[in-house]
């Protein structure tokens, strides 16, 4: 029996989370799904974002579905106590280097997207960005604080950005190991005409595609790489980066799908373990309103079965109940065309365990 370690969160990460769970359920399958506090709620009841009971059964599940973190309530913190905490350190401690962030642009949502819908019709780019490395977990982490955690008059702040060769060669080698299975093209986004942790990045990525001749591999700068995902996003197919440069441009890439409330996420291990959650954050502006989209999730929770459980004609079964939601024209707020009537976040997953049945 698979144990899934449940992880709602904060904002609307209980509401979306709510759904995904109706889903696995739907499939009929023996699941063990056990609930835990994490984040904003972990601190409120337990005093820290990231528990040691949530810890220990993260580390004891397979995998682990999770809402969202933080609120701005919680911004006035100490660092090491902020929501966001929660999901750097289940990273760190479950090693879970390899985040897959695909942004698909399905036909009914080409209107809804920020680009013509010539640009963004038929759409589908995997991201693929490294997630314990890069200035997120540079040491030393250095800055001038007071003992709140404020700044306190101190006149400089600085974080250090760098990377190793086998963190650099096991994240290339999963990039390659996935276009392989795709278009067999990857593109390599760096900073190497500025930062030498990027030429070195670029240097040790030409090494490993040696390994994969069958593959084409180009380079290209972040700040161009941005521009062409809004010029000509369609060029991708598949894009291996650092963690700061990928959290930068899996967001400007959820644009293209129509609304970051379709984009889901995989972050794994080398044993296959993972962390399975939407782009999107809390967005406590709108929780306990029951409009959020819960697709995101449910569609993680499809990665989940595929990436971590082994069992990928049941995630086919869930993103093909999806597609028929979407032709049903059935949508939450962030994708209905103007003027139409959003349903909401639990008609939404109501509607997608009954295109399952069906």
């Amino acid at each position: 029996m698979s144990k899934i370690a449940v992880l709602p969160g904060d904002g609307i990460g209980t509401e979306i989370v709510a759904e995904a769970v109706k889903l696995l359920r739907a499939l009929g399958e023996p699941f063990e799904l056990e609930f835990a506090d994490v984040g904003g709620t972990a601190y409120e009841r337990h005093g820290h974002p990231l528990p040691e009971a949530t810890l220990k059964l993260a580390r004891e599940a397979d995998a682990i579905l999770f809402g969202a973190v933080g609120d701005w309530k919680y911004d006035s913190l100490p660092r090491p106590l902020r929501p966001e905490q929660a999901i750097l350190g289940l990273r760190k401690a479950l090693n879970l280097f390899a985040n897959f962030r695909p942004a698909i642009c399905y036909p009914e949502l080409t209107a809804a997207a920020s680009l013509k819908p010539e640009l963004v019709a038929g759409l589908d780019i995997l991201i693929v960005r490294e997630l314990t490395g890069d200035i997120y977990f540079g040491q030393p982490r250095g800055r001038r604080t007071a003992p709140d955690g404020a700044f306190a008059g101190a006149d400089e702040a600085f974080d250090t950005m760098r990377y190793s060769r086998p963190e650099i060669e096991r994240i290339a080698r999963v990039a390659f190991e996935a276009a392989r299975k795709r278009g067999k093209k990857l593109t390599s986004v760096d900073k190497a005409n500025v930062l030498e942790t990027f030429q070195f990045w670029k240097d040790v990525v030409t090494e490993v595609h040696k390994d994969y001749p069958d593959v084409a591999l180009d380079h290209m700068y972040v700040d161009n790489a941005a521009m062409q995902l809004v010029r000509a996003p369609k060029r991708f197919d598949v894009i291996v980066t650092g963690n700061m440069f990928g959290d930068i441009l899996s967001d400007e890439a959820a644009m293209l799908t129509g609304s970051i409330g379709m984009l889901p996420s995989a972050s794994l291990n080398e044993r296959g373990q993972g962390l399975y959650e939407p782009s999107h954050g809390s967005a406590p502006d709108i929780a306990g309103k029951g409009i959020a989209n819960p697709l995101a999730t449910i569609l993680s929770a499809a990665m989940m079965l595929r990436y971590s459980l082994a069992k990928p004609a049941q995630a086919d079964r869930i993103e093909a109940a999806v597609k028929r939601v979407l032709a049903q024209r059935l949508r939450t707020a962030d994708i209905a065309a103007p003027g139409a009537s959003p349903i909401g976040t639990a008609q939404m997953g109501d509607a997608v365990v009954a295109a399952l049945s069906n």
